[in-house]
C-alpha cells in the first residue's frame, strides 16, 4: 500500500504535470470507486480545473476551481498512470480523468476510492487523522507528549493513523531500523534517548524516501524515472535472509498482529 513517500511523490510529479489543467473528460468504469453517481460525478467534475494537487496522510486531494475536491486513496494495489490511448498500461482502469490529449489513469481501485467533497465534507473525512510527521510544526515536543505514555508496541502503534500520519508496514520497518530499535519493542519499554532516535529515524527516513521516489514499481507516466527508487535502497523491509547494511547478519521477518515486520536482530535492540 503506498504510504507517506509514495503519496508525496505523486503530489510532486502531478503538480508539475497537471496543475492548471482543465478536465475536458471523464469515464467512470466502476461506480463503487466514488461516492457519488456517475452523472453527478462527471457534472461536478468535467470542466473543472485542477488548481493544485495535495497530501494529506496517504490520501491526496485534488483541488479543483470550483472549490470541490477530489479525494483519492489507492489502499492496497492502487495506482496511477499519466499518458494516452497509445502508452496506458493494459490494465482495467477504474476511473480516467482527460486533459485534452493526456489522461490520468485510476488503476486497481477496488479497495481505494475517488470521492468527490466539498470543503467541509472533505475536513469531517480527514479529522481523525493524526499530526503530519514532516510539518515543521510536529515538533519532538509534540511527537514526545503523543508518544511518551504510550503502551503499545512500536510496529502497531506507528502504523495508527489517528496517532501520527502517513506511516505503513513498510516506514514503520525501514524508522525501527534507522533507530537501531526492534519494531516489536513498546513504547513504555523505551528510554528518553531511544524515543529520540525514533523520531529522528523518522524524519531522516521520509526525506530519504521521497528523495528516492518511493518504493511503487509501476512509474507514473512514461519517461517517469523517480517513482520507485526507495525499492533499491531499502534498508529491511521486504528483505528476509539478506545481509543487514550496518552489521550483516541476516534480516528476519516476523507476524505482527497479522502485519510481516522486517528487522536485524543483532544491531536493532
Amino acid at each position: 500500500m503506498p504510504e507517506l513517500p509514495e503519496m508525496e511523490t505523486y503530489k510532486r510529479l502531478l503538480n508539475e504535470r497537471i496543475a492548471g489543467k482543465l478536465i475536458s473528460d471523464i469515464e467512470i468504469n466502476r461506480d463503487k470507486s466514488i461516492n457519488v453517481s456517475s452523472d453527478q460525478f462527471i457534472s461536478e467534475v468535467k470542466g473543472q480545473t485542477v488548481t493544485r494537487v495535495e497530501r494529506r496522510a496517504k490520501h491526496l486531494i485534488f483541488r479543483l476551481g470550483s472549490g470541490k475536491n477530489l479525494l483519492l486513496h489507492l489502499m492496497l494495489g492502487g495506482w496511477m498512470y499519466l499518458g494516452n490511448d497509445e502508452d496506458n498500461p493494459d490494465r482495467t482502469k477504474q476511473v480516467i480523468l482527460s486533459f485534452g490529449d493526456e489522461k490520468l489513469y485510476f488503476i486497481g481501485l477496488r479497495l481505494g476510492y475517488l470521492h468527490l467533497h466539498g470543503l467541509d465534507e472533505l475536513e469531517k473525512e480527514l479529522s481523525d487523522l493524526g499530526p503530519e510527521p514532516l510539518e515543521p510544526s510536529f515538533t519532538y515536543e509534540i511527537y514526545h507528549d503523543i508518544f511518551a505514555n504510550r503502551r503499545g508496541m512500536i510496529k502497531t502503534t506507528l502504523v495508527n493513523q489517528e496517532i501520527i500520519a502517513g506511516i505503513g508496514n513498510c516506514y514503520s520497518d525501514e524508522i525501527s531500523f534507522e533507530a537501531a530499535i526492534k519494531p516489536t519493542r513498546t513504547f513504555e519499554e523505551l528510554e528518553n534517548s531511544e524515543l529520540q532516535s525514533l523520531f529522528n529515524g523518522m524524519k531522516t527516513t521520509f526525506h530519504r524516501a521521497i528523495e528516492a521516489g518511493g518504493y511503487m514499481d509501476n512509474p507514473l507516466f512514461k519517461s517517469d524515472q523517480k517513482t520507485g527508487g526507495y525499492n533499491k535502497i531499502c534498508r529491511v523491509y521486504d528483505r528476509e535472509g539478506e545481509n543487514c547494511f550496518r552489521c550483516q547478519t541476516p534480516i528476519v521477518k516476523e507476524e505482527v498482529s497479522s502485519r510481516k515486520t522486517f528487522y536485524c536482530p543483532n544491531c536493532q535492540k
